[in-house]
């Protein structure tokens, strides 16, 4: 085997080996640029406007005015079907048929309407989101969870708004938006 030949097989290796800790070390080193400000999930709540109190809590247009914004932050389109939105008390929303495109929001509504690309609705004639506090809870169609955003008092929290993926929330008429 001439020198050249051994050298050319011995940068190739090189290569090789420099690739492979590169592609090891490179999530670690993308962990440690997050450190202190969480990366947000591909899909997110990105908003909540939980019931306002003194409204007609029973009409459907104030039904209507309580709502939670569920946003794609990828270019590429997520199938919600099967996914689900729920509180603290167990009541639960499932996604059917819905498609979230890519850089999109779709709006969930409490009361009656008609679904479209941006806004869906539970058909519920009741109010789900409670003012003084209340936890929206995504979940995909295997069960894990995605987001949840916590807003209110109760014994746990305190006052403070939590939110599982993304803290840069604010607070928005009665609600929390991203």
């Amino acid at each position: 085997m001439s020198v050249s030949s051994s050298v050319r097989r011995l940068t190739a290796v090189t290569a090789v080996a420099a690739a492979a800790v590169g592609a090891v070390a490179l999530p670690a080193a993308a962990a440690d640029h997050h450190t202190g400000y969480p990366r947000h999930a591909e899909v997110y709540i990105s908003g909540v406007q939980h019931g306002l109190p003194g409204w007609d809590e029973r009409s459907n247009r104030s039904l209507n005015r309580e709502w939670v914004d569920i946003t794609n932050a990828t270019r590429r389109a997520v199938n919600l079907d099967g996914w689900t939105l729920s509180d603290e008390d167990g009541r639960t929303y499932t996604f059917r048929h819905v498609w979230l495109e890519g850089r999109a929001t779709v709006r969930v509504h409490t009361g009656y309407g008609r679904d479209t690309r941006t806004d869906v609705y539970q058909d519920r004639r009741r109010e789900v989101w409670e003012d003084h506090g209340d936890t929206a809870t995504l979940r995909n169609d295997r069960g894990r969870l995605v987001d949840a955003v916590s807003w209110g008092r109760d014994d746990h929290r305190g006052d403070d708004r939590d939110h599982w993926g993304d803290h840069r929330g604010d607070h928005h008429r009665g609600g929390y938006r991203h």
